[in-house]
Formats: structure tokens, sequence, C-alpha cells
């Protein structure tokens, strides 16, 4: 039996509680992070996004962009509210729950509380219970696992959500550029474009020796991905591995 798993994502969340919780900003061009000389965009509203702004970019770049970008303070306590509100409207249809970050989580549906057989019914009511108690929208991907739900999610965002059949799995991946595989990064992408991979389909007419010599142990996991095969449960007891954090210098310190 296939599982049914959904990823959900909040749309632009940081930005969306913000303009949530002052509606002048609706409509408005907005980031979370510094404005300072050497400051970092965290977050951008989708009006932001609209200029080509985005996260991780220099807030200097970011300004000329959009020379009326309105730039605010992250306020983690309040995003940290939201994001457990929007998890307790999770545990009312399952408790197999992984969340990834504040703003995502997968869920195994496969049975769920409501008895609701199709997967998609019930990433259409979390998103309605999301937007009707809480006022922010989320997008959603369902598939037979992981991986495929989380790709699916980027389809039709924002505010909307792509069910990938088991049928038409292989399909869509073998159409899929290659750069939009999650977990396959710049560098990587960068590394299979010069073997002649640029879409699923490339990828998958490699040989399973040719990924793994080139690619090492990542290469298996290639090789069964690209073909729908991917096994890994939704954990909602997922232990954290890796801590991130970033720290911007007054001044550079080498040359790139």
């Amino acid at each position: 039996m296939y599982r049914k798993i959904i990823h959900i994502d909040m749309d632009a969340f940081y930005t969306s509680i913000e303009q949530l919780d002052d509606r002048s900003l609706k409509g408005k061009p907005v980031v979370v992070g510094s404005d300072e000389k050497r400051g970092v965009i965290a977050a951008a509203s989708y009006e932001a996004r609209s200029f080509g702004i985005k996260s991780s970019m220099s807030s200097t770049i970011a300004k000329q962009k959009c020379s009326k970008l309105i730039f605010l303070k992250p306020r983690f306590n309040r995003y940290k509210e939201i994001s457990l509100k929007i998890r307790n409207i999770f545990f009312e249809y399952t408790d197999i729950v992984e969340p990834i970050s504040l703003d995502e989580a997968f869920l195994d549906v496969t049975t769920n509380k409501k008895n609701i057989i199709l997967a998609s019914d019930i990433a259409k009511k979390i998103r309605s219970r999301i937007k009707n108690n809480i006022g922010i929208t989320a997008s959603a991907g369902i598939s037979i696992n992981k991986f495929t739900a989380k790709v699916a999610t980027e389809i039709n965002k924002p505010n909307g959500q792509k069910t990938i059949h088991p049928n038409y799995i292989e399909k869509f991946l073998e159409e899929m550029p290659i750069h939009k595989f999650y977990g396959i990064g710049k560098i990587t992408s960068s590394k299979m474009n010069n073997y002649g991979i640029y879409k699923g389909l490339d990828l998958k007419n490699k040989s399973l020796d040719f990924l793994i010599n080139k690619f090492g142990k990542q290469g298996f996991g290639f090789y069964k991905i690209v073909r729908g095969i991917q096994n890994n449960p939704v954990n909602p007891n997922r232990i954290r591995k890796s801590i991130g954090s970033e720290k911007t210098f007054s001044k550079d310190i080498s040359k790139v």
C-alpha cells in the first residue's frame, strides 16, 4: 500500500505574519532583515520577490532593486507562536507530523483521524483552516513519498496545491529540470550539467555505476529518487543533526 504524504509550506511565512499584524503593509514590498550596509534579507514578501528580491540577498542589492522596500526586524517569538497554532491544526488530522522548520512540515495521512480517503482533500481542509483561523496562506504537495511531495509543493505556489499520483511520478520526475530536484544545489546541478544531465530523464539514463563513480554515495540516492523510490517515513521524532548560523562582517575578509 502506498503512503499518503502531504508537504505543507507556508507562503512567505515571516512577511505574511508581518502583513497580517500590520494591515498597512498589505500589498507592499516587505522584507524581514537589516537595512544596514552589510545587512542580509532573511525573508521577502511576494511583492518584494516581484522585484527579484529573495532571502540571503544583500540588503544593499535589495534596495537597489526596489527603492520603496520596507525593512522589518524579525520577531521570532511571534513566528513561533503562529507556527505552533498551525501545528495544532495538523494534529487534528494526524499525529505523524515531521516539522522541517517553523513554516513547513511533512504529514503522513495514510491513516488519519478524520477517516478522509483522499490526501488532497485533507490538504485542502488544512489550508482552509490555516487561512480562516490564522489569516495567512499555505501551499501543499501530495504524493507517496516525502521527496515528490516536497517538489510538488512548489508547482502551484502561492496558495495552491499539487498532487503527484503514483502512476505519474516517474514521468513527472523525468520532465523536471535537475536544478529543481530537492537536495540538488547549485554546485551539484552544475556538475551534472557537465555530464549532460539537465532533466530527470537525463539522470535516469545514467547507470548506477556512473552515478556512484561521479557522485559517491549520493549517486545511489539520485538513482533511486529519479525512479520515484524513496522510503524514508515521516518521522515525528526527528532529531536535529545540525544548526545553521551566519555572520556578516563589517568589511570583506577575503576576495572571491
